[in-house]
């Protein structure tokens, strides 16, 4: 029987209480000073909105600051049509604002502990995807693979661990990771910001999360028909965070902002849920034996360290799919000791001239490039031999290109004929000859 792909994640309930909320009171009530400061917000719902808790909550809270003479109520505002109660800071509300704000500029969502926030990876673990062939084939049917990588590839995927795609470059390693990424397809919950010691640590990035469109409640209707779950969090598509060789080892640490006072997740906890892919690997200025050794506990342990400024180390959960890509021969760059610790490794190899030809054929389709025969045999007789038959994936889109340049310059209808594949072929590779200075 054919599983699906789980879309089924259970969203995260929405705290009922103050208590519920397993935060210090202290912050939560200074979030709320501030973010009335800063926002301009006065009604309960507009501040519930704002803080991102349900109402009750927010009336809990707002009510709370009340007793501290740190709010007032302003009265309803008939003129509006509103029935709601207005507050106000007060002259000791807004210091304290300013005090707060002192210390951390952060205002808006209530972030979520750090806790609370772990049992939610439970809840939405990649290793909760259960991904047949037929939905993996899909995800890449763009793409011309020999039958072997699919049988490879589905338990790597389904199992959530880390995968090293190793072989000569130009063969689609980058273009498979990007079709795993597709394949998981159902979405997750990301926390706006979490909460540890006090320390707010934002981690849901429009760069890196692809949000879902929201349902917004009808005010005017019976029934309530928007988002019913914590709205600390935002629905995504599971995410994919892609680095080369720009990556360093200090960008899988916390990131503190010293004017704003607050934390940005690493990299690797921004893609909790999601993927991580390393491409080149072998490129970046820090050693990929440094870089492995960095992952050895998150991929065993399930458990990333992180460091305060202050110093303090804690754990946040890691779950995510991390995938190297590497050029490289695994035993080039890896020790034995961080080999065992990568737990899929699949060789991604050229295409065989079959192969080669049907990539060809479909790019030229695709480009509204006629065929020829004779071409197409001046190629493989007389140019691959040159190179052993060495044909790379990505080889087609370079040789076609190259003669629609061509064509296009000379006021030709596209075409390809030998004379074109030796013209286009001179620019695929560079000849090696002495350059006199």
């Amino acid at each position: 029987m054919n599983m699906q792909v789980q879309t089924g994640v259970t969203p995260p309930p929405l705290p009922r209480s103050l208590e519920e909320m397993q935060l210090p009171i202290v912050m939560m009530r200074d979030i709320l000073l501030k973010t009335m400061f800063r926002k301009n917000v006065d009604k309960v719902s507009k501040i519930a909105r704002a803080i991102a808790l349900p109402a009750p909550v927010t009336q809990e809270l707002v009510d709370l600051a009340r007793e501290q003479l740190l709010l007032e109520a302003t009265g309803t505002l008939k003129a509006t049509g509103s029935n709601e109660m207005g507050y106000q800071l007060t002259d000791s509300g807004r210091a304290r604002a300013l005090d707060a704000l002192k210390q951390s500029e952060y205002y808006g969502a209530m972030p979520v502990p750090l806790e609370v926030y772990h049992e939610q990876i439970k809840r939405q673990s990649i290793k909760n995807i259960q991904i047949t062939r037929d939905h993996l084939t899909a995800s890449m049917g763009h793409l011309v693979l020999p039958d072997d990588l699919i049988s490879n590839l589905g338990p790597a995927v389904s199992s959530g661990r880390s995968v090293l795609m190793y072989g000569p470059p130009g063969n689609g390693k980058s273009s498979i990771s990007n079709g795993i990424r597709d394949a998981l397809g159902d979405r997750i919950y990301v926390p706006k910001a979490v909460e540890y010691a006090g320390q707010v640590i934002t981690v849901y990035d429009p760069i890196v999360h692809s949000a879902a469109e929201e349902q917004m409640d009808d005010p005017t209707s019976l029934r309530r028909t928007g988002n019913r779950f914590d709205s600390r969090y935002v629905l995504c598509a599971r995410p994919t965070v892609i680095t080369g060789g720009e990556l360093t080892l200090d960008m899988l640490d916390l990131v503190y902002n010293p004017v704003a006072r607050t934390y940005q997740a690493p990299l690797q906890m921004k893609a909790s849920g999601g993927v991580f892919i390393v491409d080149d690997l072998g490129r970046q200025s820090e050693p990929p034996q440094a870089l492995i050794n960095r992952w050895i506990v998150p991929l065993e342990e399930g458990k990333d360290i992180l460091a305060l400024q202050s110093g303090e180390k804690f754990e946040v959960p890691f779950d995510t799919l991390v995938i190297f890509s590497t050029n490289f021969h695994p035993n080039e760059i890896f020790d034995q000791a961080a080999l065992r610790r990568i737990f899929f490794k699949i060789k991604v190899d050229g295409p065989t001239q079959e192969n080669f030809l049907k990539i060809f054929a479909m790019v030229a389709r695709k480009k509204k490039m006629p065929l020829s025969e004779p071409a197409l045999v001046h190629l493989l007789k007389k140019k691959y031999p040159t190179i052993d038959n060495n044909f790379a994936n990505y080889q087609p889109v370079f040789l076609i290109d190259q003669m629609i340049s061509i064509c296009e310059f000379e006021g030709i209808p596209y075409q390809m004929s030998p004379e074109l594949i030796d013209r286009a072929w001179g620019n695929m590779f560079v000849k090696d000859e002495l350059i006199v200075k």
